[in-house]
């Protein structure tokens, strides 16, 4: 796959964060949140995270693919405001080989290794941050439909 072009600057805070909270739809079609471990493949623009296929929020997930999720730091930092949005789609087991997002996820966490569950893999399509670091109100917006990215 073509490395696509993304700010290093978001690529790093995604790299150095663990948690994200996802946003999708439940079987009503009513917005359903939750939060997860999660390991990124930058050079597939992808997100990997591992849940339970029982869980309500794998079943929603099944049945509506299109999310939205948020990555914050950490360690939060009073002044200092970092966070990426984010858009995608769960790509479903039977549609890609899940085997590099098992082994990604699990190499970034190995106490997952003994817990049930499925690597679930997320395609982003595009990223929203917000980075008080390089100035107040700074956005880097990146899309991938036109492989490209800009700075607010």
């Amino acid at each position: 796959m073509e490395q696509l072009k993304v700010n290093e600057n978001i690529i790093d805070f995604i790299k150095q964060q663990k948690c994200m909270s996802i946003c999708c739809l439940n079987l009503e079609d009513l917005p359903y949140c939750f939060s997860c471990y999660y390991a990124f493949n930058s050079d597939a623009m992808q997100l990997y995270f591992k849940s339970s296929t029982d869980s309500n929020h794998v079943k929603y997930l099944n049945h509506h693919q299109k999310i939205a999720g948020t990555i914050l730091p950490d360690k939060l930092k009073n002044l200092i405001v970092q966070g990426i949005q984010f858009e995608g789609s769960i790509i479903l087991h039977h549609e890609a080989d899940h085997k590099l997002a098992s082994k990604t996820y699990h190499s970034k966490f190995p106490f997952a290794l003994v817990m049930p569950g499925e690597v679930w893999l997320i395609e982003i399509d595009s990223i929203k941050m917000t980075d008080s670091t390089q100035g107040f109100g700074k956005k880097l917006v990146w899309k991938k439909s036109n492989n490209t990215d800009a700075v607010v």
